[in-house]
Order: structure tokens, then sequence, then C-alpha cells
């Protein structure tokens, strides 16, 4: 019998850099610090200034960026799902996602986390006021992948 796995979920984006603002805003999160890793690539050798972005003064990688929980900021809180990866899209997205993230805060507290993740950048798409089996909003994110405020 093997253990517990670590997991990631990954985003597929045009610009992985907003939409991980996006996502770290919305969800509470920071951005994954891998300044002192990619110093340590470029100096070895295996990465290039081209290949990395400064944004607000930290250096990233240009075609991915990670947020974490706050509280795995430096990945050995071992909580799972504490991590989201943000990667350039191969493509363009021109479909529902088969998977989404619900944000669980809670019916008192649906229509308050909406307006802030609207403010954020997200769109309303459907209100679901059904209860037991639906009470809900349906949100997308700046690039259109849907999420779920309950």
């Amino acid at each position: 019998m093997t253990g517990a796995i670590d997991t990631q979920l990954v985003f597929f984006a045009a610009d992985p850099h907003r939409l991980a603002r996006f996502w770290a805003g919305a969800l509470g999160y920071v951005l994954e610090d891998n300044e002192a890793l990619i110093e340590r690539v470029m100096a070895a050798g295996f990465a290039t200034e081209a290949d990395t972005v400064v944004i607000d003064g930290k250096r990233y990688w240009s075609e991915a960026i990670a947020i974490r929980h706050p509280d795995d900021v430096d990945g050995r809180s071992g909580a799972m799902g504490s991590r989201i990866l943000f990667e350039l899209a191969p493509t363009d997205k021109v479909d529902d996602n088969r998977l989404h993230l619900d944000l669980n805060v809670g019916h008192d507290r649906i229509d308050e986390e909406t307006k802030r993740v609207v403010a954020l950048g997200a769109t309303l798409l459907e209100e679901r006021r059904d209860p037991p089996k639906a009470v809900f909003n349906r949100l997308a994110d700046p690039e259109g992948n849907e999420l779920c405020i309950q």
C-alpha cells in the first residue's frame, strides 16, 4: 500500500502571471517565490534571462508561476491542494472546464465573496438558489475558467 500522493492543480493560461495574481487574490494565497532557484539555474547555464520575467521587482519564470496557501510558503507543510501552478497555454480555451474549483465560504457569505472576486476580475455567470441541492454562484475567472462560490 502506498502513502498519500502529493498533488498540485495546474491551469493552462494565456497570461499565467495575470491569472496567478487573480487566483492568489481570490483564495488568499501568495505567489511562490522561486527567485533563488531561478538564480541558481541561470548561474548553472540551464536558463537565461529570456526564460524569466521581472514583475514588481521579483524574477519569475516567464511561462509558469505557482501560488501557495500562505501557511505553505516554503512547501514543507504537506497540505494537499495547497499549490496551484499556472502554465502558458499551448491552445486557447474553447469549452467549459471538465474540472473547476469550489470556494467553500458558507451560504451566508456567498454574495459578499462573489462581489469581492468579481472586483478582482471574475464574471458572474449564474446564481443558483435551489436549497438544499444547489446554493452557489457560478463565475468565470479573467480567462473564462469556471469556479463556484458556495
